[in-house]
């Protein structure tokens, strides 16, 4: 019986596992399924709230805020990078080299008509080897004149400046190179001078000088004389013999010609756009370079040939700076303190006659040289009577 009782309770138990196995599957895919779904719309839900958060972000930042009228804005204003930023003037103790000067100084504008207001002035170009010599004159017949002049001064590179500098003279000292008397190379520091000056825009006029010059006019007559001329005053004319035709190189032909040689003091006067023909001039110059040495003396044929053969009809072919040759020799004679005296400054200011604009006048010279560093103080006392400085 007990034995019996043990088969029937084994029996059902297997019965009951075999049963049970089936529900046990199903069991698992009805959790599996459960959980799925719960995953699906969990995710769903995340999303939707996601975008709304997003929406209810971008909502907020798109709403419109209070306008406020510009008025109460404060005024901003950005600086105005215009033409004159563009035309500043470098400082004169710029690195340029010589071919990137005489390039930058031969552009010109093809408007003639300025589209800003400006004072035309007159650029002063003092060739000197050292210090120059009048600074106290010059500074008087400066004075109260700022804004219609521009200096420039080329001196030998070697000068250290040992003696104090003229206010107006201090600072403009532009890049320079050695120079010897009667060598092309003084050309080359007339037209470094031109280039440098050329930069400023407003310089319409250009005075080659030395250490020795002086002016023998106030300012305002100056630049006067200088704003209404219709010429320039680049001394030319033709001489035969040794000292003129009698230094040109055949081997300048045909580019120029004998009977296109001219000869002429080198201390110029002329206006900006000579100037600009001036340094920008890779044709006679180089031909100058190459041929007029020696006894040649290209300070006193380059530009009185260059101008006859360039621009003849704008020259009047005189100089206006004062020199007595009356001596003879090489070199115009000098005036030491003893020798100035009221007279002769009246004889340089007066003594002349020549043409102006087409009118006969006797306003022919408005600078001199040769003076000596001893006439200084005579020239300072006679200056306010005389030349009417002040």
């Amino acid at each position: 019986m007990k034995g019996l009782k043990q088969s029937l309770a084994t029996t059902f138990t297997k019965l009951f596992n075999a049963i049970l196995q089936p529900i046990n599957v199903l069991y698992f895919f009805f959790l599996f399924g459960c959980g799925l779904a719960t995953g699906v719309i969990l995710s769903s839900n995340l999303k939707s709230v996601s975008c709304n958060l997003l929406a209810s972000q971008f909502s907020v930042s798109a709403a419109p805020t209070e306008t406020v009228p510009l008025a109460t804005l404060p005024a901003f204003k950005l600086p105005r990078i215009g033409l004159k930023e563009h035309l500043k003037v470098p400082d004169v103790k710029h690195d340029m080299d010589e071919k990137e000067l005489l390039w930058r100084a031969s552009m010109t504008p093809r408007i003639l008509e300025y589209p800003f207001d400006r004072v035309p002035k007159v650029a002063f170009l003092f060739l000197t080897k050292g210090p120059v010599l009048m600074a106290p004159l010059w500074e008087k017949f400066f004075q109260g004149h700022e804004g219609m002049y521009s200096i420039y001064v080329h001196s030998s590179p070697s000068y250290n400046e040992s003696k104090p500098e003229s206010p107006v003279f201090h600072g403009r000292r532009i890049p320079s190179k050695d120079v010897q008397w009667g060598s092309t190379n003084i050309i080359e520091a007339e037209r470094r001078l031109l280039a440098n000056a050329l930069l400023d825009i407003s310089n319409q006029r250009f005075v080659l000088l030395s250490e020795s010059c002086i002016p023998i006019f106030d300012f305002s007559t100056v630049y006067t004389h200088l704003m209404n001329s219709t010429k320039n005053h680049v001394e030319s004319y033709v001489l035969n013999g040794p000292v003129g035709d009698g230094r040109y190189d055949p081997r300048m032909r045909p580019v120029i010609k004998i009977e296109q040689w001219r000869k002429g003091s080198q201390w110029f006067e002329m206006d900006r756009d000579l100037a600009i023909d001036v340094v920008s001039d890779q044709k006679y110059f180089p031909l100058f370079q190459k041929h007029c040495k020696r006894k040649c003396y290209a300070d006193e044929h380059y530009l009185p040939t260059f101008v006859s053969m360039q621009h003849p009809e704008r020259n009047s072919n005189r100089s206006l700076t004062w020199v007595d040759w009356s001596r003879g020799g090489a070199h115009p004679a000098k005036f030491s303190r003893t020798r100035v005296t009221v007279e002769l400054l009246e004889r340089m200011r007066s003594g002349s006659k020549c043409m102006y604009n087409g009118n006969s006048t006797s306003t022919c010279f408005l600078f001199a040289r040769k003076l000596c560093p001893d006439a200084l103080d005579r020239l300072l006392r006679f200056a306010p009577k005389v030349m009417h400085f002040n």
